[in-house]
């Protein structure tokens, strides 16, 4: 049986909130939004690279965004810096969209689910003013914005991405 990505439920983010919840709103829907672009479709169709010469893919994405959460909430702001990349090494720095595996497309997708399921337990208790780093510190709050911001551009390129693979297209 092939593996086909699941329907998704987006929660739109509140019209009202305070800040934190406002953040993890537009965060929470990001994420689901990168799922949704991808939902109903096999693993064969996600590892497609339908825009040449690009490498982009929809599993890609994902799994790029599973090293960018790791990357910013525990390995920087929670100091977890003895963990190592998911998907990328020294040898394959672009390991996450050139290694994509059709057969791995569950794993990768639960992957994806586990390390921002880590990364909210990262954030959780600390305070948005609460900095990191030593060259150049950081809030949390600049975390957020920036998982904001990288996700909305690279929900971007998945919307590109599978209007090319189906024609599906949505917000």
């Amino acid at each position: 049986m092939t593996w086909t990505a699941p329907e998704v439920t987006r929660t739109e983010p509140p019209n009202i909130a305070d800040e934190r919840s406002a953040l993890q709103g537009w965060l929470d829907y990001h994420r689901a939004t990168l799922r949704w672009k991808c939902a109903g479709l096999t693993g064969d169709q996600l590892v497609l690279r339908p825009v040449e010469p690009s490498t982009l893919s929809l599993l890609g994405l994902v799994r790029h965004m599973t090293e960018v959460e790791r990357g910013w909430f525990r390995r920087r702001f929670g100091g977890e810096t003895e963990l190592p990349p998911v998907y990328y090494t020294d040898e394959q720095p672009d390991g996450d969209f050139d290694l994509t595996d059709p057969a791995r497309a569950e794993a990768d997708f639960a992957a994806f689910t586990s390390e921002c399921a880590a990364a909210d337990e990262a954030a959780r208790g600390h305070s948005l003013d609460e900095t990191f780093g030593t060259r150049e510190p950081l809030d949390l709050r600049w975390i957020y914005l920036h998982m904001i911001e990288e996700y909305a551009r690279h929900n971007g390129h998945a919307d590109l991405l599978r209007e090319r693979i189906d024609g599906v297209t949505g917000d």
